[in-house]
């Protein structure tokens, strides 16, 4: 894969049958998560100017957890950016062959989600800034709901470390194999999990452990992973990483990446139909419930809805994608490679 073949492939257009819908409070978690990022390190106060509106992560998640409390939300937001700088610190550790730097982040993120309060100092800012997270995350709703986020997480820096592995090593995984990394990757799980913070309740297990909800929240999330994976075929192939579903399919099926972007384009299409057939199921469920729980269960999936029309929009906005613009396709102009600190 050449960078100039990788920076030509279409994207096909995908329709969604949900309205973008957004938080009311964005310009108030905007200005919050800016000031975040710039006080914890996790951007330069220069990098921040240059590129975070442009990167409209903020856009991204106040269309995804709309009618969240406010703490609740900037943290989720300061969260969702420690993760794209975390996605891109993995990326250019693997570029630079920083496998001793990747592994000691990779040991002490673990070592965070054990005990969150050690590690808000940390020297490390990608490990001190996650320590923030966590903790505002944690502690409001409980300590059941608490430990379902740190082992959904857990998953996450575990699925981080196979793809290092995979990616210095030249190790190519099949379709399969990656559908199952990805889910972690992507932090499916914690995002699910989310839901319930934006519900301000956590749900009763006869509902988030039901077969309706369980593919209601896959589908819409593997919507979300996946359209990443479409928007971000070029980037990723300008520095030879196979790990994107468009890439794989393309390679398995011995198409060009244009072909495999079709592909994926179909994959993504039945996954909304999937989830347009499981919200209905979901409906009938929360029709039994008390009426606390029921406006819950109505919250989650509204925002499950909000999930496929938010990443949507943000991956034709965001400059994170937009390859094009850049000056060498193999160097996102919003990373620093000079120093190990920086999501496809």
């Amino acid at each position: 894969m050449s960078a100039q073949t990788s920076s030509t492939i279409e994207v096909p257009e995908i329709q969604v049958p949900f309205p973008l819908n957004r938080h009311p409070d964005y310009d108030h978690v905007r200005n919050h998560t800016y000031q975040w990022a710039v006080e914890r390190g996790i951007m330069t106060a220069d990098a921040a100017r240059a590129h975070l509106d442009g990167l409209r992560y903020t856009d991204l998640i106040t269309g995804y957890y709309v009618g969240a409390p406010l703490p609740a939300l900037c943290a989720i937001n300061d969260f969702s950016v420690w993760f794209f700088a975390w996605d891109d610190r993995h990326d250019r550790d693997v570029v630079h062959g920083r496998t001793a730097a990747w592994y000691a982040l990779q040991h002490a993120l673990g070592e965070t989600l054990r005990a969150p309060d050690r590690h808000t100092g940390h020297d490390e800012p990608l490990v001190a800034g996650f320590a923030d997270c966590v903790l505002r995350l944690q502690e409001r709703l409980g300590s059941g709901w608490a430990e379902r986020f740190a082992s959904h997480f857990r998953r996450t820096i575990a699925a981080y470390g196979r793809e290092f592995h995979n990616r210095t090593r030249g190790r190519i995984p099949s379709v399969t194999e990656y559908l199952s990394l990805r889910r972690h990757t992507f932090g499916m799980g914690v995002w699910l999990d989310c839901l319930e913070l934006a519900a301000d309740r956590v749900l009763p297990e006869t509902v988030r452990l039901s077969e309706p909800y369980q593919e209601a929240g896959w589908a819409c999330q593997e919507f979300a992973a996946w359209f990443n994976d479409l928007h971000s075929m070029a980037k990723e192939a300008a520095v030879r990483d196979v790990h994107n579903l468009g890439i794989l399919l393309a390679r398995e099926a011995g198409v060009s990446l244009r072909e495999g972007a079709r592909l994926l384009a179909a994959c993504l299409r039945a996954r909304v139909r999937d989830f347009e057939r499981a919200e209905q199921g979901v409906c009938l469920l929360a029709e039994r419930l008390p009426e606390l729980e029921r406006e819950a269960v109505q919250s989650c999936l509204y925002n499950m809805r909000n999930w496929i029309s938010s990443v949507h929009w943000f991956h034709y906005r965001s400059t994170r994608y937009q390859i094009a613009a850049w000056a060498d396709p193999t160097v996102p102009p919003y990373v620093h490679d000079s120093a190990p600190q920086g999501r496809a």
